[in-house]
C-alpha cells in the first residue's frame, strides 16, 4: 500500500534486522526524529493520514511491529519489553539517539516499555488509547454486565490467549473478521477505508499472521510483572495521554499518571482508531506537545 509524505511523494519502504528480528519500516521527512507505533490488529499503514502532517518539522519512522505486517514473523519475543528493544534497536541502526515515541494501542505499550527500558533516548511519549497489562487492561476482559454494556468489553484479551484456538477459527476469515473487530471500535466507522482494511487483511492472512498478532497476547501476564516492576521507577520524561472520550476515556490518563510524573491530557470525541478518525487535529495536537520540549 502506498504511503505518502507532506508533498505528495512515496515513501520507501526499507528493511533492517535488529535485536534478533527483520523489521519493516517507513521513514520520511526532516528534522528531529519521531517513532510512530502502530497497534493491534493494525500496521504502520496505520500512521498514513497523520504522516503528511508530520515530514514538514520531522523525521519520522514508522516500523510494523515484530511479527506484523511485513516484519519479520519470529518464533517468540512478543512481550513488550522485548519488542520496546526492538524500535530502540533500530532507532540506533538508524542513527537517531534522542527522539520522541509515539504509541497507539499496543503501540503505547511497546512506548511505555521503551521509555522505561531507555530513558536517557526518548525525549517526549504519546501514550494513546491503551491500558497496560497490570493497571487494569485485565479487568476489561471480564464478562461482567457493565462491561458488555459499555461497549469497550476486550473480550479478546482472553480469547486470543487460547493456545492455536483463534488461529484456526479465524483463518479463511480475516476479511470478515477484521472489518467488523477494527470499525466496532470506532465512532465513524466510515473512517475505515477498504484500503485500511485491505493492508491488515493481506498481513494477518499471511503464513504466521494470526499467530503473532495472538503471542502478542499470550504474553498479557508477563507484560504485566514487566510493567509492575518498571513503574517502581516513574517516567520522568513528558507524557501527553491522548484518549478517545467514548472507548478508554479517562482510564487512559489515570494509567499516565500512575506511571509517569510530568502529565498532560487531551482527548477527542471520536473512537478508538483515532488515526483514521480525526488525523488533522491528532496531529495538530502531537505537534502542539512537541513544540514544549526539545531535544
Amino acid at each position: 500500500m502506498t504511503v505518502v509524505d507532506h508533498r505528495g511523494e512515496t515513501v520507501r519502504a526499507q528493511r533492517a534486522t535488529v535485536n534478533g528480528v527483520r523489521l519493516h519500516y517507513r521513514m520520511a521527512g526532516e528534522g528531529e526524529p519521531v517513532l510512530l507505533l502502530h497497534g493491534v490488529p493494525k500496521t504502520s499503514y496505520h500512521w498514513r493520514k497523520v504522516l503528511p502532517h508530520l515530514t514538514p518539522r520531522y523525521t519520522v519512522v514508522m516500523p510494523d511491529m515484530r511479527g506484523l505486517g511485513d516484519s519479520e514473523h519470529a518464533e517468540s519475543g512478543y512481550d513488550m519489553a522485548t519488542i520496546a528493544d526492538d524500535f530502540a534497536a533500530l532507532m540506533a541502526h538508524l542513527g537517531h539517539d534522542r527522539y520522541r515515541v509515539v504509541g497507539e494501542d499496543w503501540g503505547a505499550a511497546a512506548a511505555y516499555q521503551l521509555a522505561a527500558r531507555h530513558p536517557e533516548h526518548v525525549v517526549q511519549l504519546v501514550y494513546q488509547e491503551m491500558i497496560l497489562s497490570g493497571f487494569g487492561l485485565e479487568d476489561y476482559s471480564f464478562l461482567t454486565a457493565e462491561n458488555v454494556a459499555s461497549y469497550v468489553w476486550l473480550w479478546h484479551i482472553n480469547f486470543y490467549a487460547v493456545p492455536e484456538f483463534p488461529e484456526m477459527l479465524i483463518a479463511g476469515h480475516e476479511r470478515e473478521y477484521f472489518s467488523y473487530f477494527i470499525k466496532h471500535e470506532a465512532q465513524d466507522a466510515t473512517a475505515i477505508g477498504e484500503d485500511a482494511i485491505d493492508e491488515y487483511v493481506r498481513c494477518y492472512s499471511s503464513p504466521g499472521g494470526l499467530r503473532c498478532m495472538a503471542n502478542i497476547y499470550r504474553a498479557t501476564l508477563t507484560d504485566a510483572e514487566q510493567n509492575r516492576e518498571a513503574a517502581k521507577t516513574p517516567l520522568e520524561m513528558p507524557v501527553l495521554a491522548v484518549a478517545s472520550e467514548p472507548f478508554i476515556g479517562a482510564d487512559n490518563e489515570r494509567v499516565c499518571r500512575e506511571v509517569a510524573t510530568d502529565v498532560t491530557t487531551v482527548s477527542f470525541p471520536y473512537g478508538h482508531q483515532l488515526a483514521e478518525e480525526c488525523p488533522d487535529d491528532l496531529a495538530a495536537a502531537y505537534l502542539d506537545f512537541f513544540s514544549g520540549g526539545t531535544p
